[in-house]
């Protein structure tokens, strides 16, 4: 974690930015403070998951779609 003004930043902004890309994260202080951080994005997965990965492992109850018992609706609206 590096710590640096905003004055610091405006004055060399590539320096910073390639400390940003190289995974450090900077933290903006005012008036010796930390203000705000300036962080890498972390990228999420390079391949998308295939598709059945859990197939087999779950199989949808005949009644899955028959209305709820009374008391359990009541609850849901906080009767």
């Amino acid at each position: 974690m590096v710590q640096v003004t905003l004055d610091e930043i405006t004055h060399d902004p590539q320096t910073y930015l390639d400390l940003v890309e190289a995974g450090q994260t900077l933290v903006i202080l005012k008036a010796g403070k930390p203000v705000a951080e300036i962080k890498p994005i972390v990228s999420g997965a390079k391949t998308p998951r295939p598709f059945g990965l859990c197939a087999g492992e779950f199989t949808v109850p005949e009644d899955f779609y028959a209305p709820l018992p009374k008391n359990i609706l009541e609850e849901f609206e906080g009767r």
